[in-house]
């Protein structure tokens, strides 16, 4: 039989907040934008996709889509153009044309600021959606997960985990609902950093004293 797990502490979680805020410090999403809808446009095209590659091709993107109304009348090909290197490409301009098109004519061009309406979008998943109601209003309504949260929450011993719903619901449980935005950065900006999917970086590790997946090569 399987042993259960040990949830862990209170005070784990409190060490485990203090030393990656030491590290990181005042953390904001790697994104550039500067309107609401940009952000949740970036948000989109950075499914399977780098920030830094996002940033390469929001500016020339917003550029030539100067308002929510110019993406929701343009052909379809033409931001599939701007969007290429991203990958997926023409689901992420049908997400970010449906996305336009029903925040102009159901929420009158502002992004609705609670998860329940924010998921009506299309292109917005739980996780996009707390990611812009977080960096938009200072709204947090769920805890973010992507790919390195997934990762790291599960070596961090904090879950055993493996679907983002769920990781989230008990990251929800566990964790001060203070501490929800900073740590989900915290953990993708270390994931990024020192422990990365494919290789760590254990022994420089801001948590290496604390991470019971610690080792040394």
């Amino acid at each position: 039989m399987k042993k259960a797990r040990k949830r862990p502490s209170p005070e784990f979680i409190q060490n485990l907040y203090s030393l990656l805020s030491d590290e990181f410090g005042v953390v904001e999403t790697p994104l550039t934008y500067s309107q609401p809808h940009e952000l949740a446009i970036a948000v989109i095209l950075s499914a399977q996709c780098t920030d830094a590659r996002v940033n390469e091709v929001t500016p020339e993107l917003f550029k030539t889509f100067t308002s929510l109304e110019s993406f929701a009348k343009a052909e379809l090909v033409d931001i599939e153009k701007k969007i290429f290197s991203t990958g997926f490409y023409h689901n992420k301009a049908k997400n970010i044309q449906g996305f336009a098109r029903m925040l102009v004519s159901k929420f009158g061009g502002v992004i609705p600021r609670t998860l329940e309406e924010a998921i009506l979008l299309p292109g917005f998943g739980r996780k996009t959606a707390n990611v812009v109601l977080s960096e938009l209003y200072g709204i947090s309504e769920g805890f973010v997960v992507d790919t390195h949260v997934k990762r790291l929450t599960k070596k961090i011993g904090l879950t055993e985990a493996s679907d983002p719903v769920k990781i989230e619901r008990e990251m929800m449980e566990l964790i001060p609902k203070e501490y929800w935005r900073n740590l989900s950065l915290y953990l993708i900006f270390l994931g990024r950093k020192n422990c990365q999917a494919r290789r760590t970086e254990c022994s420089t590790c801001c948590l290496s004293k604390i991470c019971p997946s610690y080792s040394v090569d």
